[in-house]
């Protein structure tokens, strides 16, 4: 047990290091959220509320700790975007263009989870995982014509660690609860365009600062039940995070620097068709619109006059979200276990918001999975799971502030991952 446990935290400290200092860590699928957590999960287009699969449960469903079992599974994404930006119609002379923003092309995303069954009723676990960010970088600058110096990129990463409990009051029925802690780091570079005292509260605190960090605690809660020996029904709640403000870019982002972890919730359901074949499927809310840097639009500032990094400064303008997930899970034999899946949603940037969303043009609306789990003769799990997000290109007409030279802005962004891990039951 002592040797055990020796190994596990030696795992965990690990995958810490990794998540703090891996560079270029990034993920974007729904707005900044990742689209589920766990190889698993990602295999069936990011469902977990009512299928816990691995140690990584919490992250989907803290109830999902009291089901697992004692385990450890960790992994890797590679993580492969294309985007880029077109900009038509401005007055702005050499504005209109095409911008690629593709300059870092690949990206890696470390998972870790670790489950303890105390006994028959308690379970504890800790969950390390991307819970989302942004990433873009243009070697040729599209907001150069308006007055920005050198290269444009943003890099926004957030990483969750989510120590669990779970009890089992009965049976049929899991309740759980796990503390939510954020870690963000943010840089922003070639916006010197709206470093000004015309446009932002805090000049000097708009870009080219370097990365700066921050933090926040919040909340998860869930529920599993089984509701007969072939339904399993799940619901999910994730506190919204007021996070440390981003004081280098107090003067971008809204109130000072703010940029908190917005507030998600979701139901799932998970059926056995056969004891081969489980259908499943999960419905998720994401709250941005309670995040005012990210919800606020451009027209608070070329509109209403409220300055970049004040409370009510323009922002991204990024509206809630509903995101639906769907998949099918199939025991080919007792080894091998094959995944696939599909989810939709909104987008979270209304077209007539896609100019300052240049430097984070999360559009993507669709994903398609696929997925398999191979249980070797020692009970290890060796999983793999490829997700392709398909092309989504976003028209935004008129959506140029006229103050700004008129125009419009047409982003698209695609993203193919494919994630590899390991596990097994301790």
């Amino acid at each position: 047990m002592k040797f055990s446990f020796l190994i596990s935290s030696r795992i965990l400290v690990t995958m810490l290091l990794s998540f703090l200092f891996f560079p270029t860590v990034t993920h974007a699928t729904n707005g900044y959220l990742s689209n589920g957590y766990g190889m698993k999960s990602q295999g069936l287009a990011g469902v977990g509320v009512a299928l816990p699969q691995d140690a990584l449960a919490a992250g989907n469903n803290p109830a999902g700790t009291a089901l697992v079992g004692d385990r450890i599974d960790f992994g890797l994404s590679w993580f492969m975007p294309e985007r880029g930006t077109t900009i038509t119609g401005s007055s702005v002379p050499g504005a209109s263009g095409s911008y690629d923003g593709n300059y870092k092309k690949s990206f890696f995303i470390p998972e870790f989870g670790y489950t303890k069954q105390l006994s028959n009723a308690t379970s504890i676990g800790v969950a390390v995982f991307g819970n989302g960010g942004l990433n873009i970088d243009y070697p040729r600058n599209p907001f150069a014509a308006y007055g920005s110096k050198g290269s444009a990129s943003t890099d926004f990463v957030q990483l969750s660690l989510s120590p669990s409990v779970a009890w089992k009051p009965s049976e049929q029925h899991a309740l759980g609860a796990a503390v939510n802690f954020i870690y963000q780091r943010f840089t922003a570079n070639g916006l010197s365009a709206f470093d000004n005292p015309g446009t932002s509260a805090y000049p000097g605190s708009v870009t080219n600062r370097g990365a700066d960090s921050s933090t926040g605690w919040g909340l998860r809660l869930g529920w599993i039940g089984q509701i007969t020996p072939a339904l399993s029904l799940g619901a999910t709640w994730v506190s919204k995070v007021s996070a440390t403000k981003f004081d280098k870019y107090k003067g971008l982002l809204a109130d000072a620097g703010s940029f908190d972890v917005p507030e998600n919730y979701g139901i799932g359901i998970a059926y056995k068709i056969t004891p081969a074949l489980t259908l499943v499927a999960d419905v998720q809310e994401i709250r941005y619109s309670g995040v005012r840097s990210l919800a606020n639009p451009l027209s608070n500032l070329t509109v209403q006059g409220n300055l970049l990094g004040s409370p009510n400064g323009g922002g991204f303008g990024w509206k809630d979200i509903t995101v639906v997930k769907f998949g099918a899970s199939y025991e080919y034999s007792k080894n091998l276990t094959l995944r696939g899946g599909y989810s939709c949603k909104g987008n979270p940037i209304p077209s007539d918001q896609n100019f300052f969303n240049i430097a984070a043009p999360a559009v993507v609306k669709d994903h398609l999975t696929f997925g398999s789990t191979w249980k070797t003769s020692s009970g290890a799990e060796l999983s793999v799971a490829y997700v392709h997000a398909p092309k989504n290109t976003t028209n935004g007409r008129g959506s140029i502030p006229a103050a700004l030279g008129g125009g419009d802005v047409k982003s698209f962004l695609e993203e193919d991952i494919l994630g590899v891990a390991y596990g097994w039951k301790l």
